[in-house]
C-alpha cells in the first residue's frame, strides 16, 4: 500500500472541490462574473462549456459566470442542467459547472475542468485567484445548445451498459441533474424503473432525498420488493446503493465489489477508506494507492500510477476506461 499527500495551497475561494458557499453570502454573483473572467483568461480566452444542476440560484449564476467569459473576450456555451461529469466529458478549453454537488438548495458553486476533462490543480485553482481583479476586455460572444444530454446519455449506455432485463431497480435522482436522465438510462438497458427525487423544483434537491440521504430510496426498494436501488448525488458525480433488503452500500464496498469484477491491480482510495477494504485487496493482490480527501486527489493518483478504478466512501466512483472523471 502506498501513499500520497497533497500540498497545502493557501486560497481564498477555492476549496476541495471548486468554490462553494449560501448564494448571496459567501457565494454572490459578482463573484461568480469575476471567476467566470478569471478562468478565461488563465485558459487563453477560449471556448467554455457551461452545465449546471437543478438550483434555483443556477440560471442567474450561469447567466454571471457566462458575462464573465464573455468579458475575457472568450466564447461560453450554455448547455443548462447538465451532469458534472457530462460537462468534463464535453470540456472545450474549459469545463465549468455551477453546482454545490450533495450540499443543500440554499448553497451553489463553481466547479472547473481543463480541456481534458480533469480537475484542476491546486496551482491552477492559484493561479485563476490571482486573477479575479483582472479588467474587463470584452470581444467574447455566448451560445446555448440543447443536445448535451442527448449525446451524454448515449456515451454512458454505449461504454458502460449491460443488460437489465429482468432487473426492478430503484433510482433515486435526488431532485438534481440526473433527474428523468438516470432513469431513462436504466430503462434503456432493459431495466424497470421506480424512481425517487425526480421532480425537482429548484428548491428540493439534496433534501430527504439522493445519496446523502438514503431513507427514501431504502423504504422504496423494501416496500415494492425491488432488487436494488441506486442514489445519485445533485449533480451526479456520486452514487450509493442499497440491496434488495434497503442495507446501504457504501463507496468502498461498491469500489471492492468493482475492482474485483474488473480484475485491476490497482486501485486509488482515501484516507477515509475501511480497514477491510485494505485487507480484502490484499488477499486478492491488488495494490492501493490512498490519498487525501477528495476525489481530484484520486483521479491525479490513477493519472500518476496508470491505474482506472479509484473512489471515496462518500460515493465518488472513478473509472476512467473511456471516462475522464468520476461518474455516478
Amino acid at each position: 500500500m502506498s501513499s500520497v499527500s497533497s500540498r497545502a495551497v493557501a486560497r481564498r475561494y477555492f476549496g476541495t472541490d471548486g468554490v462553494r458557499g449560501i448564494v448571496g453570502d459567501v457565494l454572490t454573483a459578482d463573484l461568480v462574473e469575476r471567476l467566470g473572467r478569471a478562468a478565461t483568461l488563465w485558459s487563453g480566452r477560449g471556448r467554455v462549456f457551461v452545465g449546471r444542476d437543478t438550483r434555483a440560484s443556477g440560471p442567474e449564476l450561469e447567466e454571471a459566470f457566462a458575462a464573465g467569459v464573455v468579458s475575457a473576450g472568450g466564447s461560453a456555451i450554455l448547455a443548462g442542467v447538465l451532469p458534472t461529469p457530462a460537462v468534463a466529458l464535453l470540456a472545450l478549453d474549459l469545463g465549468v459547472v455551477i453546482s454545490a454537488s450533495h450540499n443543500p438548495p440554499e448553497f451553489n458553486g463553481v466547479k472547473l475542468f481543463d480541456r481534458d476533462g480533469q480537475k484542476l490543480t491546486d496551482e491552477a485553482e492559484e493561479e485563476i485567484e490571482a486573477l479575479l481583479d483582472a479588467p474587463a476586455t470584452g470581444g467574447g460572444e455566448l451560445d446555448r445548445i440543447g443536445v448535451a444530454t442527448d449525446s451524454y446519455l448515449e456515451h454512458v449506455v454505449e461504454r458502460f451498459g449491460s443488460d437489465l432485463t429482468g432487473l426492478r431497480i430503484g433510482v433515486d435522482c435526488a431532485n438534481g441533474a440526473y433527474s428523468g436522465l438516470a432513469p431513462r438510462a436504466f430503462e434503456e438497458l432493459g431495466a424497470e424503473v421506480v424512481t425517487v427525487g425526480d421532480e425537482p423544483d429548484g428548491t428540493n434537491i439534496n433534501l430527504g432525498c439522493g445519496a446523502t440521504d438514503l431513507r427514501t430510496l431504502q423504504q422504496t426498494v423494501a416496500r415494492s420488493g425491488l432488487d436494488l436501488g441506486v442514489a445519485f448525488d445533485g449533480d451526479g458525480d456520486r452514487m450509493l446503493a442499497v440491496d434488495a433488503d434497503g442495507i446501504a452500500v457504501d463507496g468502498d464496498q461498491i469500489v471492492a465489489i468493482l475492482a474485483l469484477h474488473l480484475g485491476v491491480d490497482a486501485v486509488a482510495v482515501t484516507t477515509m477508506t475501511n480497514l477491510g477494504f485494505h485487507r480484502l485487496m490484499a488477499q486478492h493482490d491488488v495494490r492501493v494507492v490512498t490519498t487525501d480527501v477528495g476525489d481530484r486527489y484520486v483521479l491525479e493518483a490513477l493519472r500518476r500510477e496508470g491505474a482506472v478504478l479509484g473512489g471515496e466512501q462518500s460515493g465518488h466512483v472513478i473509472y476512467l476506461r473511456d471516462h475522464v472523471t468520476g461518474d455516478g
